[in-house]
C-alpha cells in the first residue's frame, strides 16, 4: 500500500484549521506543511487536533541558499534551520528544500551558483543530521534561473552531504526526464503532480501527459517506502488526484 499525502499549496490562502480539516475529511494521513508567509509561524497545539502525520517544505518564495551575496545567504539558512527545527518538534518525515536560484547578473557563470548551493546544503544539511530530521532537496524544473534540474547531479549532492532527495515527478517531466531514469536510491520523498511537458503546471493527476502509473510501478518494485505527496493548485485537484492513487493502491 502507497503513502498518499496532501500539500498544503492548494489551501494556502484558508486558515491552517480549515487545511487540515479539508485534507484529513477526504481520508488522507499525511499532509505537507508550506512554512512561509502566510504559516511562517505555525501553531503546533493545532496539528496536534489531527490524526494526520505531517511532513515540512521549508520557505521558497524569498530564499536563496545559492544567494551569492554572504547577509542573503545567511538569511536562507536561517530559514532552513527554522524548518529543520519544526520538524524535529512535531517528528515530521521529511522536511523539502528548494536547492536555489542563478540571478540574472550571473547567469554566465553557474558553477559558482552550484558551489554556494553545496556549501549551503553541508551547513544546514550538518544541523539536520545532528537532530536526526529526514532533510531532502527537491529537483527543479526547465526554468533557466533554476539549478539542480538535473536528477544525476543532484543524487551526487545529497548523497555526498548524507541527505536525501525529494522527487518532484512534474519538474523531471518537464525537463524530458523519463519514467525510467526517475528512480535513484536517495529519493526519500515525491511530490506528485500532472503536467504536458511544456510548463510546470501542477495540474491533477490524470489530467497531463505523465505515465505516473509506470512510474510509482517503478518505485514499489524498488520498494520505496516514503510518501506520494500530491502538489498540486486548488482542492478539487486535490480530490481527483487522490481518487487517481486510490485506483492504483486498491
Amino acid at each position: 500500500m502507497i503513502k498518499i499525502g496532501a500539500s498544503t499549496l492548494a489551501t494556502l490562502y484558508d486558515s491552517l484549521n480549515d487545511s487540515l480539516n479539508f485534507i484529513e475529511g477526504l481520508g488522507i494521513n499525511y499532509v505537507e506543511l508550506l512554512h512561509q508567509y502566510p504559516n511562517e509561524e505555525i501553531d503546533t497545539d493545532i496539528l496536534s487536533v489531527f490524526d494526520l502525520k505531517y511532513t515540512i517544505h521549508a520557505p521558497f518564495m524569498d530564499v536563496n541558499i545559492a544567494a551569492l551575496g554572504r547577509s542573503s545567504r545567511e538569511n536562507s539558512i536561517s530559514q532552513i534551520k527554522n524548518s529543520i527545527d519544526l520538524a524535529s518538534e512535531i517528528d515530521a518525515k521529511a522536511v523539502v528544500v528548494h536547492p536555489g536560484l542563478i540571478p540574472f547578473l550571473a547567469k554566465e557563470h553557474p558553477e559558482k551558483i552550484y558551489e554556494v548551493c553545496e556549501k549551503s546544503v553541508r551547513e544546514f544539511g550538518d544541523y539536520s543530521n545532528d537532530l536526526g530530521v529526514n532533510t531532502t532537496i527537491e529537483n527543479m524544473p526547465n526554468f533557466e534561473s533554476m539549478i539542480h534540474q538535473d536528477l544525476n547531479r543532484l543524487n551526487e549532492l545529497v548523497v555526498d552531504a548524507n541527505l536525501g532527495m525529494t522527487l518532484d515527478i512534474g519538474h523531471a517531466n518537464h525537463c524530458k526526464i523519463s519514467a525510467d531514469e526517475m528512480y535513484f536510491d536517495s529519493i526519500k520523498h515525491i511530490h506528485i503532480h500532472d503536467n504536458l511537458g511544456d510548463d510546470d503546471s501542477h495540474l491533477a493527476l490524470g489530467e497531463g501527459s505523465i505515465d505516473l502509473n509506470h512510474i510509482i510501478d517503478i518505485f514499489q518494485k524498488k520498494n520505496y517506502d516514503g510518501i506520494y505527496m500530491i502538489e498540486v493548485n486548488n482542492k478539487d485537484s486535490i480530490k481527483k488526484s487522490f481518487e487517481f492513487l486510490k485506483k492504483i493502491n486498491k
